[in-house]
Parts: C-alpha cells; sequence; structure tokens
C-alpha cells in the first residue's frame, strides 16, 4: 500500500480540510511551543546553573512548588471550563501567560530569592494546565466521533513535537549564548511572544464554536465560583459512574508516574555521571528530548493503525508489555546510548498510550462534564509526577545510578499490562 492510500493519511487530509480544527491545532501548535521554552528554561535556570548544586530532592522540591499547589485548585477550574465559553479560556490564557512569563524573565534578571522565582513560575504554570484541559475538551466540537482517534493522534501530539521543538530552539539559545542569566531571560521572553501569538490565533474562530452548550444564559462569575463545589462533586460522580474512563485514567496516572521517575534519572545522569561539563549534559539531556519527541511523532502515526487492529484496550495493553521489557534491558547500563533509545521507546509507548486514553475519556462521558473531568485528568497528572519525584529522591544517588529505581519502575508497567488484560478479558476496558 502507497503513502497516500494509507488510511492514516486520508484521515489527516479529511481533519485538516476542517477549519475549525486547523485553527485549533494552530493554537496548540503555538501554546505548546511556548510550553517547550518556558519550561526549558526553567529546568536550565534551576537544574544547569553553574552556582547551583543540584540534588534528587532538590528537583522533586522544584516539582512540587509547581505542580502540587495548582493541584489543589485544578477541579475547580474544570467546573469554570463547563462555564465559560473554551475560546474566551484560550484568548484570555494566552494573553495572562504572555504577561506571567515576562515578569519571569525580569526575575531572572533580578537574580531574586527561588521562592520568588518559583511562584512567578507557578502562576504561569497554572494557567497552562487550564488552557491545555479547555483544548482537550474542545477537539469533540471541532471533529467528528468518526475520526476522533486520528484527531487525538495528531492534534495533542503534534502539541507535544511543537514542544519539543520549542525546548530544542530554547536548548540552542542557551548553549550559544555566554552569559547564563540573560540567555534563561531570553529564552522565556520568546515564550511569552509565542504565547501572545497563541491567543491572537484564538481570535480566528468564533466565540461558540467550542462550546460549551450551556442551555440558556451563561451564569456570572460569583454564580460559577459559588458552585465550584457542587459542580466538582458532580464530575467526580460522573466519573464513577463510567468506570471504562476511571479504569484508563488510573492506568495512565501510573504510566506518567513512571515517565517523572525516569525524567528525574536522566536529568540527574545529565548533570553529575557523564560529563564534568555542564554544558555537555545540557546538550546531551537536549538531545535525549528531540529523541523522544520522534517517539512521540511514531506513537501519533502508529497508533490509530495499531488501535484499529488491536483494539483501544489491546494496544494499551501491548504498550505497557514493551515498557515492562525495555525499561530495565536500557536503563540499566546507565549509558547515554542505551538510554538514548530508552527516550525513544518512552516517548513512543507514553504518547501511544495518552493518544487511546484521551479518545475513550473523551467518548465516555458527557460533553457537559468533560471539562471537569480533563482537569481532574490533568490533577492525576501533577500528583504523579510529584510523587515520582519524590520516589526517586529517596532512591537516587546523587549521580542518578539506581537498580531500584529502574526494577520499581518496570514492575508498575508489568502490572499495569497485567490489570489491562484482566479488564480486556472481562469487558473492564472497551
Amino acid at each position: 500500500m502507497t503513502l497516500d492510500r494509507m488510511p492514516v493519511v486520508s484521515d489527516l487530509r479529511a481533519l485538516l480540510r476542517l477549519t475549525g480544527f486547523r485553527r485549533l491545532l494552530t493554537v496548540r501548535l503555538l501554546s505548546q511551543s511556548a510550553d517547550g521554552v518556558y519550561q526549558v528554561a526553567l529546568a536550565t535556570y534551576v537544574v544547569f546553573s553553574p552556582e547551583k548544586q543540584t540534588s534528587p530532592a532538590a528537583i522533586a522540591s522544584a516539582m512540587a512548588v509547581l505542580l502540587l499547589p495548582y493541584s489543589l485548585v485544578g477541579p475547580f477550574a474544570g467546573v469554570l471550563l463547563d462555564r465559560w465559553q473554551r475560546r474566551q479560556v484560550l484568548l484570555y490564557g494566552g494573553l495572562l501567560r504572555a504577561a506571567l512569563a515576562g515578569g519571569t524573565a525580569v526575575l531572572i534578571l533580578a537574580s531574586v530569592p527561588d521562592w520568588l522565582f518559583y511562584a512567578s513560575a507557578l502562576t504561569v504554570t497554572a494557567v497552562n494546565r487550564f488552557v491545555l484541559a479547555g483544548l482537550s475538551a474542545a477537539l469533540p466540537r471541532v471533529v467528528d466521533e468518526e475520526r476522533l482517534v486520528v484527531a487525538n493522534s495528531l492534534s495533542p501530539t503534534a502539541g507535544t513535537l511543537a514542544a519539543t521543538a520549542g525546548g530544542g530552539l530554547a536548548f540552542v539559545v542557551r548553549l550559544i549564548s555566554g552569559d547564563a542569566g540573560h540567555s534563561d531571560a531570553a529564552v522565556v521572553l520568546l515564550g511569552a511572544a509565542l504565547y501572545l501569538c497563541s491567543a491572537l490565533a484564538s481570535l480566528r474562530m468564533a466565540r461558540e464554536l467550542l462550546g460549551p452548550d450551556l442551555g440558556g444564559s451563561q451564569p456570572g462569575l460569583g454564580a460559577a465560583i459559588a458552585s465550584t463545589a457542587r459542580g466538582l462533586a458532580g464530575g467526580v460522580r460522573h466519573l464513577a459512574e463510567h468506570p471504562v474512563a476511571a479504569r484508563v485514567l488510573a492506568s495512565m496516572t501510573l504510566m506518567r508516574f513512571n515517565y517523572g521517575a525516569l525524567t528525574v534519572m536522566v536529568l540527574m545522569l545529565c548533570r553529575y555521571a557523564w560529563y564534568e561539563n555542564e554544558e555537555d549534559g545540557l546538550a546531551l539531556l537536549g538531545l535525549a528530548v528531540a529523541v523522544s519527541g520522534a517517539g512521540f511523532f511514531a506513537a501519533a502515526v502508529l497508533t490509530p493503525w495499531a488501535v484499529g487492529r488491536l483494539g483501544r484496550p489491546g494496544w494499551l495493553v501491548l504498550c505497557a508489555t514493551a515498557a515492562a521489557v525495555l525499561v530495565p534491558a536500557l536503563g540499566l547500563p546507565f549509558a547515554p546510548a542505551p538510554t538514548l533509545v530508552a527516550a525513544f521507546v518512552l516517548g513512543f509507548i507514553t504518547q501511544g498510550s495518552k493518544i487511546t486514553t484521551d479518545t475513550v475519556v473523551q467518548t465516555s462521558v458527557d460533553d457537559a462534564y468533560r471539562g471537569r473531568v480533563f482537569s481532574l485528568y490533568d490533577v492525576l497528572f501533577n500528583v504523579a509526577f510529584v510523587g515520582a519525584a519524590a520516589i526517586a529522591a529517596l532512591l537516587l544517588p546523587s549521580d542518578g545510578r539506581s537498580v531500584e529505581l529502574v526494577a520499581l519502575v518496570a514492575l508498575i508497567y508489568a502490572g499495569i499490562a497485567l490489570t489491562l488484560n484482566h479488564w480486556r478479558r472481562t469487558g473492564g476496558v472497551r
């Protein structure tokens, strides 16, 4: 079969002919490229600054400061996502992130205490998670259900690739600049400009296009905030009434935990184990990010075909099983070359699983609750990532080499595979 006649290619062409999908995708690409720029600037400032002696515990603390406070309020944002026009969320979210990122650049130049820097970064991260949940909740409004799997392959994966490209650009700027402080600030300002472009791109869509369907007059802000607690409880009950969505969310959360633990390990290996020079370690980390992005792209191409052949549960089982086998095989040598191969494999497995999970959730819950469910989804991701960093801080030595951590991750993947396979045989997931 030629490339032009492959079902995935024809479906992608059909999707790109949809004006609403193209415009929503443009917003996602600009937004997530800015995310990549901003996140790499933060990572290099916290982990690779020559004057900082980074430890696993310090990385875990930074992740906790950035992610846990939002995790406490994230579900409340989901209630507002189901009450506010999602186009407006994308517009004002982009404008706010541009302003806040600009403030972060000023703080870097001013060499302020770390707590003030983290507080600024936290505000950008909080708004960013809000926007990402809105993008996921809006996708079924511009794509029919028949092509939703392909849309979930293209859209989030294209966004991840955009983030990878943005991160790569940030690495290049950081490496070629002689002054670390000024280069970090310049990279953050580049992210701010991209956030502004994403906000302006959202204006190409009608206010009502992305929903939600409110069925009446839109409540005021005060009324929406007053009903947040009740709405959140309703979202949790709705998810509990849809066990298929709940089960795949639980599985994906554990995969996110594994990804977070291995991320901290690779950071420490690049920083201390393989190179004495911080710039060499940073260059290798940039290469690992690029290779992982290639894995994301491969997953976007192959997942719709694999789901068609194996079904959603079968593909999830295969991804978890492959990870259980390949993580120890590639990770235990603690060498750069197999670690780069592992970065590709984990990028492929994680993105393939996420594409499938997104589709199951989107097709298993009602539109009126979708924003809340995806906000809960996002919060689970944050908590899992921070929890993984905390466990890594306990297990990792200063150079990042830990057989125990690699074994723990492999066992978790094996448990996911066995549980999903049981649910697949008993009809618990579909």
